[in-house]
């Protein structure tokens, strides 16, 4: 019988220092994970990150952190050589890597276009390209996209267009990889309580947001709150292997597909 469970297994966190992914790390932590890899971005991000790594060695677990930007293959690369020598191999991957632009089709430059597809496509297609050919048997690959690919709305076509194909990346390497035993999900939050969720919106637009789910008025901030997102991926990276290639919109009923 394979053992799924998180205990004992190795874990790689992609924009694991904070927010979503600072709490999945320490959520995993706390499940008796062997070791985790702590992916950051820049440097202004490295407090974060030693942090999480502390908080993380505080539970009993060996923690790494790792610099890397994401959005060339070389880098994606490079971070999953040196976590997986590092950690002795790695179990369990999660990408939480993205970046919201919120503006009109016909405002968006070619630049910011180029820049949303490369954090939001390009690195999660190498994120599980390096993971299909570093994780170990059984392991299993869970990348965060968002609700809005289920929502008719203007204004997200860079943002939810360039999420939307990690929804077929995700069914198409739990195909290739699931001969290995790996599988491979998506995870859609709805508009979530952190620091890079509002620049992007104007007031209105918060308040609409803090009352579009069906259970808003349960959650802490009527957003969807970090909180509420681990459980599903703890859930989806150990007992909840079974299902794979598919994309799930958690988001206390804001949008579904």
């Amino acid at each position: 019988m394979i053992d799924h469970s998180i205990k004992g297994k190795t874990v790689l966190i992609a924009g694991g220092a904070k927010n979503l992914g600072g709490l999945i790390a320490r959520d995993l932590a706390g499940e008796g994970a062997k070791a985790i890899a702590v992916h950051y971005n820049t440097s202004a991000t490295k407090p974060a990150a030693d942090e999480t790594v502390a908080a993380i060695k505080a539970a009993g677990s060996d923690a790494f952190a790792f610099q890397a930007d994401l959005t060339t293959a070389g880098t994606v690369e490079k971070l999953f050589t040196e976590a997986k020598a590092a950690m002795g191999g790695i179990d369990i991957a999660i990408n939480t890597v993205g970046k919201v632009l919120k503006k009109p089709i016909v405002e968006i430059s070619e630049a910011e276009y180029d820049d949303a597809t490369a954090v939001n496509s390009k690195s999660a297609f190498f994120f599980i390209k390096e993971a299909g050919k570093h994780l170990n048997d059984n392991g299993k690959i869970c990348n965060v996209v968002t609700s809005l690919l289920g929502a008719f709305t203007p204004f997200y076509a860079a943002y939810a267009g360039t999420k939307a194909p990690v929804e077929h990346f995700t069914r198409a390497a739990s195909k290739e990889f699931g001969e290995r035993g790996i599988s491979v999900t998506a995870i859609g939050p709805g508009p979530m309580d952190t620091p890079f969720f509002y620049p992007a919106e104007g007031a209105d637009a918060v308040a609409y947001h803090k009352t579009a789910a069906a259970l808003s008025n349960f959650s802490r901030t009527g957003l969807t709150d970090i909180e509420d997102i681990v459980p599903f991926i703890r859930f989806l990276v150990s007992d909840g292997w079974w299902m794979t290639g598919q994309t799930i919109l958690v988001n206390g009923g804001y949008t579904t597909k």
